[in-house]
Order: structure tokens, then sequence, then C-alpha cells
């Protein structure tokens, strides 16, 4: 997993999870208590309510990225830049400072006058960013999005069939949609995906934001620290029949989930209360391992880390990534309590068990079965095992996400 250094703020698995607070100086933003024309009372509220309640990053919009509006041009947003500098010249505390924008000359204006890092809602659709960022030398979060500057999130507004091919476009689901998008004009050493959650077209559904948290650690594929921007969110204030105001408890849950998941900046209005939940999902998180030694005889720097992967289509994003061609279902293991089996049953169980690359083991009553993925569906197809078993075994493919 690639760290990225934002202006001194170490990202990444070598980290602790970051808290992105927001600062809107676009009128027409919904949310109103983040929403300043006037720089002091921007300041204030910067230095009261997101620095000193513990976020790391003051990401500042300049316009509203809700669909319902008319997108503003960059010399609009570019008209808007003023109060946001102001604002940043006028806080005491101490963040990273973030210019949300889909114009590169947005980007590298902001660059100009004191921002630190970037954040691209459109994901590299104006193909200039990436190399402003680069010049710059600066993090920049990238927002899964289609090849339109307009669309900023719309991945399902791609054209999927003319720029991959009608076969894939026919077999790829949401989360392929947005892996890709996330690709799109590649990534500089510094970027930090976002796999954009939100009703940001009208195809976009709300089993589609689940799916895509549901399988977050494959995001991890992209090799790119990873970005989530859930709070009050529609997927999940429906899971309890909340409104906006009353979706933080829900929120909070899904922050702990994420950073689990491995999420590493956590982008929200409510500073205090999503910074301890990442707290809490931090210190439960798996245990990445990672370590470097020179290699014998001047053979280079030799890494290894320990990937979190649980199913063979998070195992396929990082063969994906290296260009390795290998059966993901091999590198996820599965471990199965079985009970309740007579002796004939036990030892049909431990012979195919054998015969698949399987171990079985019984004791008094309750056995064990595991094995990778792969074998456990090759074990699921043999005609002489317990069809209740059967149908509990991965099927070794992309049903198994």
């Amino acid at each position: 997993m690639q760290n990225v250094d934002a202006a001194g703020l170490g990202i990444g698995d070598d980290h602790p999870p970051r808290v992105m607070g927001v600062l809107n100086v676009s009128e027409e933003s919904p949310y109103d208590p983040s929403v300043f024309a006037d720089p002091g009372e921007a300041a204030a509220y910067v230095d009261d309510e997101l620095i000193d309640e513990g976020a790391d990053i003051v990401d500042v919009g300049l316009e509203s990225a809700n669909k319902k509006f008319d997108v503003l041009s960059a010399q609009q947003e570019l008209d808007r830049l003023d109060t946001a500098v102001e604002t940043l010249e006028s806080t005491s505390g101490d963040a990273v400072w973030s210019i949300e924008t889909r114009y590169a000359e947005v980007a590298e204006a902001a660059l100009d006058r004191g921002f630190d890092m970037v954040n691209d809602i459109a994901g590299f659709a104006d193909p200039e960013m990436p190399e402003v960022c680069r010049e710059y030398d600066v993090a920049v979060a990238k927002m899964a999005s289609p090849p339109d500057i307009t669309k900023p999130g719309a991945v399902r507004a791609t054209p999927w069939a003319e720029r991959k091919s009608e076969s894939w476009a026919a077999e790829a689901d949401y989360v392929d949609q947005v892996y890709e998008a996330l690709k799109q004009n590649g990534l500089t050493d510094k970027t930090i995906v976002d796999p954009a959650f939100g009703r940001w077209s009208d195809e976009q559904t709300i089993e589609d934001d689940r799916e895509t948290f549901r399988r977050l650690r494959e995001f991890r594929g992209l090799g790119a620290p990873t970005l989530i921007s859930i709070n009050r969110k529609t997927f999940l204030r429906t899971l309890a029949d909340r409104s906006t105001e009353g979706a933080l408890p829900v929120s909070l849950a899904a922050t702990s989930m994420a950073v689990e998941r491995g999420a590493h900046v956590i982008r929200t209005h409510d500073v205090s209360e999503t910074r301890d939940a990442a707290v809490v999902g931090d210190a439960f998180a798996r245990e990445r391992g990672r370590s470097g030694s020179r290699g014998a005889d001047g053979g280079g720097d030799i890494t290894v880390e320990e990937l979190d992967v649980t199913t063979p289509g998070e195992a396929a994003r990082h063969f994906e990534r290296a260009g390795v061609d290998a059966d993901p279902a091999a590198a996820v293991s599965r471990l199965y309590a079985v009970s309740g089996l007579d002796g004939a049953a036990r030892e049909a169980l431990r012979s195919g068990a054998a015969a698949t690359d399987c171990r079985f083991v019984a004791g008094d009553g309750e056995g064990f079965l595991w094995g990778s993925a792969g074998a456990l569906a090759d074990l699921a197809a043999r005609t002489d095992v317990p069809r209740a078993l059967a149908g509990m075994l991965p099927d070794g493919g992309r049903g198994d996400r």
C-alpha cells in the first residue's frame, strides 16, 4: 500500500486514519452549517468546529457538486477563490488545506495561493489535473467519475461499451465500473482514491452504494490510500429510517466499519464524533504487516506486505494491478465447523477433502474443514459431499465476493 505525504501529513496504512472537515464557500450548498460567505466567520468555524475538534484536513468547496445545480465554469470558481484564501490566511489552527475542484487551472491557482492538496471531484476528467498535481508535488484525492467534467461521480453515465468493450460492459457490475473509473488518466504517486458514495446520478441506486461499501477492501488493489465520504448519506439513512438530521449515529457506525476495512481518510461535517468513530475502527482493524530489508549481495530492497484479502474478488484486484495471471480463489482460505455427520459421511468428506487439497479433521461430534476458496469450490462440486455442506461452500468465482 502506497503511503502518501500531504504537506507533511502521512496518509496510508502506516498512519492513523485522518479526518477531513468540510468548509463550503458556495451559497448554493445544501448543508447550511458549513456554508460561509464571510472569511472571518468562515475562519472562526474552521478553527472552532473543524481543527479544534480534530480535523487533520480542511476541504474547501467553491461550488456545490449536487447534480441539481448548474455547473460553474472555472472562472466562476476562481471568482470565489478569494474568500477561500482569505479564510485560510485568517485561521490560527494547524491543518492541511485541500481545494475541492474539477478544474486544473483552479487547482493550480489555489496551490499558488497557499493550499496544500487537491480534491478532484471529477476524477481527472480534466486531463491536465494529474500534471498540475505532479508539478506541485501535492496529494490529490481522486473521486470516481466518468470522463465528463460536468458529471462528477456519475459513474453509470460513462459509455463503458465505448471506453472498454461491449463484452466488458455487459459483464461488469457497478463496483467494477467504479474501479475502472478510478483508473482513468492514471494515478499520481500521491493519489488518494474516493469510490464516490452518494446519489451522483439518477441511475445510481442505494444498493450500488451498499455493495461498494461491502466490497471496500477491493479498492486497496489500486495500491493507493482510500478516502470515503459517507456522512449522513442516503444508503445509510434508509437502513435505520432516519432523516439527514438524525443520521449521525448510522454515519458513525459506518465510519468505524470503513476504517476497519481499510479506509484512510474520512470526509465529514461532524468532525469530533467522526474522529472518535475512526479511532475505534482503527483500534480493532486487523494488523496489516509490512517489513523491508536490504537484499543479499546488494540485490536491492526487499519489502513484504500482508494484504488485507478476504474474498477472491479482493485478491483479483491485486493480481490485476501487477499483471499476474493466477487463480484468485487459490489465494483465500476459509474455515468451517461441521457437525451432525454420521461415520460414513465423515469418511466421505475426509476422502473428498484430501482429493481437492482441502483438509478435514474431526473431534467428538464436530469437525473442521478448511482450504482455499478454489479448493473448497472443487469439493462442493463432488457428489459425495453432503448437499447441506456443499451449498455453504464458495463457488470460487465472482459470486463469492
